[in-house]
């Protein structure tokens, strides 16, 4: 596939970058348990911490 990133590029970046770190210069967070939470940069939850952040899974949601 032309012009697509590969496979690899992305695992690299994946390894290479704490996604809490990353995150957490735009969002404050707080660790609760093994994730950390903030309140959600795509909607108003008002102040209800609902973006969690797994620094295991490398992962938002």
């Amino acid at each position: 596939m032309s012009g697509s990133i590969p496979p690899s590029f992305i695992r690299d970046i994946i390894e290479l970058t704490d996604i809490v770190e990353l995150i957490e210069a735009y969002v404050p967070l707080k660790k609760r348990g093994k994730d950390h939470w903030g309140l959600c940069p795509f909607c108003d939850d008002g102040a209800n911490p609902s973006f969690s952040i797994s620094s295991q899974k490398q992962f938002f949601y």
